[in-house]
């Protein structure tokens, strides 16, 4: 119990401390926000490099191989921005990547060796010049200089900054005018049908061509037209994502003191399919403007008005990140009802997923074992980006702790909390609180797949309700109608045979001891016991019905659902619902009965508590209003086996 309070009470912590913040959501998008100019990117890239290493210099200081209070002109040259370093050695520091744009490595290879030969150059005028002074203090100068160019690790970092001063400047292509180019095309093929000209027989000639359907193809596509990502050494990252109106970025933000950091990447969305923002990101730029320090409403109101070329600079996450895997997608069906905004607990509100007892639901990523990300089903073509729900885990200890709190009374609270217990008395109490809290006795999600019955072995249709909602009449009329369909299960019993009754047609007629040995190894769906006579359904029954090739009905008690639904005869539970109080009186008023108004109210009473502890074992409802129309409507799902594939357990196709 302290565990579960202390989880509760950490949870809601970082509710308040660390709560994320969808940097966008989709809606109203305004003006385009450019890209800054590149010369004052850099040099901003490089204010972010200084404090980042001298971040590091203060952890672990170590001895350097020049010294850059040594020369007074070395030390200006080591801060001249176009050098691109703020410190001239970098012993002890982290490698600088080679990494360049990962669109076109070949140009990025180019560069780095028009960089080096650059740097080639101007050690053999450096040599020159130390051959030609004669003052030792400049010599000495020449010399540090000399060093400094050659180390590795300069040359890879002005390779770097040769490819980032290139690609600042370079030009992004235009998005196309139009996707309509074939029907231009066959317009103007129209208007030179006619024409005898050498130009028009070309131009017609040059238009049939299937380029432009291409053309069309491609610029319909809603799409990131173009990602970019650049390492900067390996402390900043330069992402470049293409946004489009109608796309959201999906990503969640959070602060961590003065820093924003990228807390989760939601499926769907332009972040996720680009691959370039990772969790644990910190964010420091959005197209030149500052997000350090920035609360996460702010970040959120900037990109909601942001679109078009959005450049992040980001410090990449420390954090070792696993080795990607596969993700693949489970099904299940939702036993409870959520509604995210009454949930204190979920990290985004905007993009909590909201859904009701027995819906399906997709979940395409358990990164995260606390919040799952899902669609739910038939929503995944009006929902750009996944939504979080509850994990199964999380789930299960929320509902253990609300149903401890909720059992006790006031008055046992007080008898736990402040009546003087003795040792044996606690250790039982301590005992029973333990086995109460079982996990697996918390529904929360059930693995789902599809199921299409086959021709031959139709599923079991059990018809469940209250006294007098009419289920019991629906399954006679459907039996009096097509008993060559439809049958039932000849029960068991253990009283003596009548005269005109033959074993196996009305009645299995069986000894005492014999059902007594069946309902204990659970072969029974029901049973009871009537005048000192013991009667009971057997799932051998059910089995010769399916093997007939009819479909066997059943009319259930709710205490039946549980051995029904862990036999192997996939059935398909519809639950019959009383109207309201008034209409149930005049249906029943029509068979001939008059019901006290305290007995209608029990079977809407008695609905409403089998909906509400039953309900996930039902696959469909009919409200019994009309019973022609739910009989109809009872056919109609019953038909609906056929043609359609139908979510079940997973666990029953094992």
């Amino acid at each position: 119990m302290s565990h579960m309070n202390g989880y509760v009470q950490e949870a809601s912590g970082q509710a308040k401390s660390h709560r994320e913040r969808a940097v966008d959501c989709p809606g109203d998008e305004s003006s385009l926000v450019k890209s800054p100019h590149s010369s004052a990117h850099m040099e901003r890239i490089q204010h972010y490099q200084e404090e980042l290493k001298k971040r590091r210099e203060e952890d672990s200081r170590g001895k350097h191989d020049i010294d850059p209070n040594a020369s007074l002109r070395l030390k200006k040259l080591s801060q001249n921005p176009k050098v691109g370093i703020d410190n001239p050695t970098f012993e002890g520091k982290e490698k600088v990547t080679k990494d360049t744009f990962l669109q076109d490595p070949v140009a990025g290879e180019l560069r780095g060796e028009e960089g080096r030969t650059e740097l080639a150059e101007l050690l053999q005028a450096l040599k020159w010049a130390h051959h030609c002074l004669t003052d030792a203090q400049s010599q000495q100068d020449v010399e540090l200089i000399m060093q400094l160019l050659a180390k590795e690790d300069f040359k890879n970092a002005y390779t770097i900054y040769i490819a980032v001063s290139q690609q600042m400047t370079r030009v992004i292509p235009t998005s196309p005018l139009t996707a309509q180019a074939e029907d231009l095309c066959q317009e103007v093929q129209k208007i030179l049908q006619s024409s005898q000209h050498k130009e028009g027989l070309e131009l017609n000639a040059l238009l049939t061509n299937p380029h432009l359907q291409a053309h069309d193809s491609v610029a319909g596509q809603e799409m990131a037209e173009e990602s970019l990502t650049q390492y900067i050494g390996e402390t900043v990252k330069l992402v470049r994502l293409e946004k489009a109106r109608d796309t959201p970025l999906g990503a969640t933000v959070r602060n961590d003191m003065d820093s924003v950091l990228v807390s989760r990447v939601v499926k769907g969305g332009a972040a996720e399919k680009s691959g370039l923002l990772t969790e644990g990101d910190e964010i420091l730029e959005i197209n030149g403007t500052s997000i350090r320090g920035k609360h996460v409403n702010e970040v959120h109101d900037l990109l909601q008005q942001m679109q078009g070329t959005l450049t992040f600079l980001l410090i990449p996450s420390s954090q070792i990140k696993p080795a990607p895997h596969r993700q693949t997608v489970m099904h299940v069906r939702a036993y409870f009802d959520y509604d995210p905004s009454d949930d204190p607990f979920v990290p985004c509100r905007e993009l909590g997923l909201s859904f009701q007892k027995g819906d399906i639901l997709h979940v395409i990523s358990q990164d995260d074992p606390n919040w799952w990300q899902a669609y739910r089903d038939g929503d995944e073509d009006n929902q750009p980006l996944a939504g979080l729900i509850p994990g199964k885990s999380f789930q299960q200890q929320r509902e253990t702790l609300k149903k401890t709190i909720t059992d006790r009374s006031p008055e046992h609270q007080g008898r736990l909390w402040y009546a003087k217990k003795n040792k044996r008395q606690k250790k039982k109490s301590t005992t029973t609180l333990s086995r109460n809290i079982d996990y697996d006795d918390i529904l929360t999600y059930e693995e789902m797949s599809l199921y299409h019955q086959p021709a031959n072995r139709k599923r079991p249709i059990g018809l469940i309700g209250p006294t007098n909602s009419g289920h019991d009449e629906l399954r006679r009329r459907l039996l009096s109608i097509e008993p060559e369909k439809f049958a039932v299960a000849v029960p068991h019993t253990t009283r003596n045979s009548r005269i005109h009754e033959r074993n196996g047609r009305e009645y299995h007629f069986v000894s005492r001891p014999g059902f007594e040995t069946d309902l204990a190894a659970g072969k029974f769906i029901e049973s009871g016991e009537y005048e000192k006579n013991l009667y009971g359904t057997s799932t051998d029954s059910v089995r010769h019905v399916i093997n007939s090739g009819r479909i066997c009905m059943l009319c259930l008690h709710t205490r039946s659902l549980q051995v029904l639904r862990s036999s192997n005869l996939k059935p398909y539970v519809i639950f019959i619902a009383p109207p309201s109080q008034e209409r149930l009186r005049s249906l029943l008023a029509s068979d001939g009965k008059t019901p006290k108004p305290e007995e209608l109210k029990e079977v809407i009473e008695k609905a409403r508590e089998m909906e509400q502890n039953f309900g996930h074992f039902f696959d469909a409802t009919i409200v019994n209003m009309d019973p022609d129309q739910a009989f109809h409507e009872l056919r109609r799902l019953i038909d609906k086996l056929d043609t359609e594939p139908q979510w079940v357990p997973t666990s029953w196709l094992c």
